[in-house]
């Protein structure tokens, strides 16, 4: 573990011991956790737990991780959305404009948030297609953190570059998921990082326990989502510039069975890197 890895605060400088390495879990949904400390499972988790969900577009939260979303949801926790962007460019249509698009947009992730039980929808409105993990993007980013005070932040994996053999990551997934983490540590915990957010608006620094990383290729914890996979398309199908024919739709989302499950004894899992951090 290196000097400069996350640590509960910059006078913590512990490293795990043999011991808490040896007992490391083997719970079915904690599969090869690779951590300092033995994490909780999400079922035990001491109370409810303030969950912030940061992605590049309108549709993302619903894609990589509604059905956990609204697992969560319906066991107590509150769960928030940054958006960084608006998805302004999302369309085949040659009459819409990005200022239309992005109203619809609003509009459609507003609705698919409530299927799933979400407390609050935030944008930031950068231009869809042209995020960068800049400091600006990072500034913000802190911003939010500070102000929410998650417990858990969920974001995707910035060095998912492509998806199996025919299908590229959009390079705004990598960019959010680049300044969740960025924003996340060191700049939302150190009150010198971003010294304006501390000075002239009063944002405390503020360490977030854990982050669940989605769109990975390498997950530790897998979650079995099957009672809340309808919840998780119906929640999908408010996204109507988006997903097309409706029924069409269904079926390919109910075809995306877990590993030996099949369409007569279904089951859907959504997988994450899960690091505990604090």
């Amino acid at each position: 573990m290196s000097s400069s890895a996350y640590k509960k605060s910059p006078e913590d400088t512990s490293e795990p011991t043999a011991q808490e390495l040896a007992s490391l879990p083997v719970e079915a949904e904690l599969q090869g956790v690779e951590t300092q400390i033995k994490p909780t499972p999400p079922e035990e988790w001491p109370g409810p737990q303030r969950i912030l969900v940061v992605l590049a577009h309108p549709d993302d939260p619903e894609f990589f991780c509604g059905a956990t979303i609204a697992r969560w949801t319906r066991a107590g926790h509150l769960v928030e959305y940054c958006l960084l962007t608006c998805g302004d460019k999302g369309s085949s249509d040659r009459s819409m404009t990005s200022e239309n698009l992005c109203a619809i947009r609003h509009e459609e992730q507003r609705n698919a948030a409530a299927v799933l039980g979400v407390h609050n929808v935030m944008f930031l409105d950068y231009p869809d297609g042209y995020l960068v993990p800049d400091l600006n993007l990072r500034r913000d980013i802190t911003r939010v953190i500070r102000q929410r005070k998650p417990d858990i932040l969920v974001t995707c994996d910035p060095q998912t570059l492509y998806i199996g053999d025919n299908r590229l990551n959009h390079p705004d997934h990598r960019a959010a998921g680049q300044a969740a983490l960025d924003a996340v540590y060191p700049a939302a915990r150190d009150h010198l990082n971003f010294v304006e957010l501390w000075r002239d608006e009063r944002l405390e620094p503020h360490i977030t326990r854990e982050v669940w990383v989605s769109g990975t290729t390498s997950p530790n914890v897998r979650l079995d989502v099957t009672d809340c996979w309808d919840t998780k398309i119906r929640a999908l199908l408010e996204h109507k510039s988006q997903v097309g024919d409706p029924q069409a739709f269904i079926e390919r989302m109910r075809s995306r069975l877990a590993e030996g499950a099949t369409p007569e004894n279904p089951r859907y899992e959504e997988a994450f890197r899960r690091l505990i951090l604090g």
